[in-house]
Parts: C-alpha cells; structure tokens; sequence
C-alpha cells in the first residue's frame, strides 16, 4: 500500500508522537524526534504543530504534567521523586513548569486533588492541562 506524501509525513510524526508517549520521562530532544520522523529538525517542528496543534516541546511538557498529576493523586510519592519521574531535571523546574501551566504549586494540587466519586475517564479529561497558546 503506498500513501500521499501528506499521509506518509502524518504517519510520520505519529510515530514520533508515539515515541513521546511511550519514553516521556527520558530526555527527548526535537532532533532526536525528528530523526524518529525522517525529517530536519525545522520541518519536524513545524509539521508537528500542524498536524497536532501545539510545539513537540509542548506537547512533551504537557504529558510529562498528566503523569505528574497522576502521581500527585494516586501515590505517596514525593514531589521531587515525582518530578525526576516524569522526566523534569530538577524538582525547581518542576515545580516551576507545574504551577506555570496548572496556577498551583504540585504540592497544593495534592492536597485539593481528592478522589471524585466521577468515573476515571471523567475525572482524566477535567483535570487534564489545557493547550494554552
């Protein structure tokens, strides 16, 4: 089966935003997503913003912030041990990034982040992070 070469390019950039998905607690770099794409770094960013609507620098940060909220919800973690799971450097750039996107610090998000007697799924959609432009 042969595809456009617009469908071949999306399959593309799936693949990386897979690779993404599946190691976003390591240290990607859009080179290295871009070589995932079999494109130039330029090219892979602009086509990923396209086709997904937010910078692969965006879109990383952001699910690296669901699983941390995850965490912050679910397990007795610390928030630096949380942090350095999810893939942030340090636990200040976290906790940075963190009430940046979210206007709470981890730890107060913890504290007000009770368990809802809503489905999960629901639950998943309200509190996920917002594409902000």
């Amino acid at each position: 089966m042969t595809f456009s070469p617009a469908e071949d390019a999306n399959r593309r950039l799936l693949r990386s935003r897979d690779a993404i998905d599946r190691h976003y607690a390591e240290p990607l770099d859009v080179p290295a997503l871009a070589r995932i794409a079999l494109m130039s770094p330029a090219h892979f960013t602009r086509g990923f913003k396209a086709t997904f609507g937010e910078p692969p620098h965006r879109y990383l940060q952001r699910r690296r912030l669901e699983r941390a909220m995850a965490l912050l919800r679910d397990s007795a973690a610390s928030v630096t041990d949380i942090g350095l799971a999810v893939g942030f450097a340090s636990t200040g750039t976290f906790s940075r990034t963190f009430a940046s996107v979210l206007g709470v610090s981890p730890s107060a998000y913890r504290v007000r982040s009770r368990p809802l007697p809503a489905p999960g799924c629901f639950v998943h959609a309200w509190t996920r992070p917002a594409n902000s432009p």
